[in-house]
């Protein structure tokens, strides 16, 4: 009998509750709990908002059997604070499903999805129509991931990355902090990354 499917990430997403109308057994682990895919017997892991890096030893337990969901259109804006990168920068916003491998969100790339942001949204409201889309798209291509027969494409070459310590240097220009407007923003920081 194969484990349970393994949920990284915060308890109210929907895409775990997505998970847990579609299966009988998901087993859901908070976005700074270790996973040890031996520990859980985990048949399976999806990443949505997990904030600790897996590591060569946990997905060579799973090979191609972990994927994460990112708010962003890989290559850009890899790594931490997506939505406002791609504000600041002028890269396409989108959303992504993406086998994890060795690196911080460079796996091969399951389905994408670009996302229009207004210049009246806000970096909150932008953060939010990009986690609907990210929901809605795991929902439509979660039956072919499962049954590992979903499309798979390597990243593009390009794009960017950013850590958590880089919004230090951009942190000025959030007047309104994530209530900030997104046209006040466009494009501050184009061609820094």
């Amino acid at each position: 009998m194969p484990g349970p499917i393994v949920f990284l990430g915060r308890e109210d997403s929907p895409v775990l509750a997505h998970l847990r109308e579609v299966s009988d057994d998901v087993l859901a682990l908070g976005p700074s709990e270790p996973f040890d895919p031996a520990a859980t017997r985990a048949s399976f892991a999806v990443s949505h908002g997990y904030r600790l890096i897996l590591r060569a030893p946990v997905i060579e337990q799973l090979p191609d059997r972990i994927v994460n969901l990112h708010i962003a259109l890989l290559p850009y804006n890899r790594g931490a604070d997506p939505t406002l990168w791609s504000v600041l920068e002028s890269t396409p916003a989108g959303v992504t499903i993406h086998h994890i491998d060795a690196g911080v969100d460079t796996g091969d790339i399951i389905a994408q999805r670009e996302v229009a942001l207004d210049d009246d949204d806000t970096l909150a409201t932008a953060y939010a129509k990009l986690q609907d889309a990210m929901a809605e798209l795991f929902r439509e291509q979660w039956p072919a991931i499962r049954a590992g027969a979903a499309a798979r494409r390597a990243q593009p070459p390009g794009g960017s990355v950013h850590r958590v310590a880089d919004r230090a240097a951009v942190e000025h220009l959030l007047t309104d902090g994530w209530d900030t407007p997104i046209g006040s923003l466009r494009g501050r920081c184009a061609g820094s990354s």
